[in-house]
């Protein structure tokens, strides 16, 4: 998955720009947050890869400045100690985790978006958690 990052003033319809955007594009939005500091919004959104050139033409046609990274989806039992043992499993393999969000849950299971400094050992000792491979 891809995750952009935009860092801009905060404004009432802010969201809705955003969100209008990608939807006008047929682009999906996998997961979403949005936190004010003072009153700077910083937005990240999750699409699919393959929608990563549109994405981003997009959102910097209205006018946002856009950073990106890649981003591995992962799919938990939902009990305790779960996320703890990938973020172990990650260290152990030399892995830094530098960004973790949750994208939701259903019962039984979750899904964590992580963002990694080495994504292709991560997708090695992540295989069978892995949720979405694009």
């Amino acid at each position: 998955m891809k995750e952009f990052v935009i860092v801009t003033n905060d404004r009432v319809g802010l969201l809705a720009d955003l969100s209008g955007a990608l939807a006008k594009r047929n682009i999906n939005i996998e997961g979403v947050d949005v936190t004010v500091v003072g009153k700077k919004a910083v937005c990240r959104v999750l699409t699919r890869k393959k929608d990563e050139a549109v994405a981003r033409a997009e959102l910097e046609k209205i006018g946002f400045k856009v950073l990106d990274s890649d981003v591995l989806v992962v799919k938990l039992e939902n009990k305790p100690g779960e996320l703890s043992g990938i973020a172990r499993k990650l260290a152990d393999g030399g892995v830094n985790i530098k960004n973790v969000h949750l994208l939701g849950s259903s019962g039984e299971d979750i899904l964590y978006a992580l963002e990694v400094d080495k994504p292709s050992a991560a997708r090695g000792l992540l295989d069978s958690y892995l949720h979405i491979s694009d």
